[in-house]
């Protein structure tokens, strides 16, 4: 799946993430909720103006996850067995939201809540990091983040 350039890489951008990840967390929550207000249907409850306290704490929840996923790399299934368990029996959140997800009429291809925020993880990055958000580091993060959508989804099947 991963190389282990891929690997070494997206461990390296990680570290230098550590100073504002809870920020990326809540910025890419806040977008997911602003640019595909379907996925809010599984935060009825949530204040989700920008910069609430439930948006920064679930953005926590959501980095703190991918800290594991980066720390164990080889085994993502094992890491995020718990989280997937979680995702799928108790909050029963549906991998697919199905077409029409976005804004766009084009917009005809289901998506997964989960591959929405990895996008919305990949701009708040390419935002934090500026030039250091080079096409490598893009093209890993995307294999990275992939990943571990599909590993949240697993237990779906």
């Amino acid at each position: 799946m991963l190389t282990a350039e891929e690997q070494s890489l997206i461990q390296k951008v990680w570290e230098k993430t550590a100073s504002h990840r809870d920020e990326i967390g809540g910025e890419s929550l806040y977008r997911l909720f602003t640019s595909y207000p379907s996925t809010k249907t599984y935060f009825p409850h949530f204040d989700l103006s920008c910069g609430s306290e439930q948006i920064r704490s679930h953005g926590k929840k959501v980095v703190a996850a991918l800290s594991t996923a980066v720390k164990s790399l080889d085994n993502l299934s094992q890491a995020l067995s718990e989280l997937s368990s979680l995702h799928a029996y108790n909050l029963r959140v549906d991998p697919e939201l199905g077409p029409g997800t976005g804004n766009r009429s084009s917009d005809v291809e289901p998506h997964s809540a989960l591959q929405l925020l990895s996008q919305c993880i990949q701009v708040v990055l390419a935002l934090h990091l500026g030039k250091e958000y080079t096409p490598e580091v893009h093209a890993a993060f995307d294999k990275f983040l992939s990943a571990v959508a599909a590993v949240l989804s697993e237990k779906y099947r």
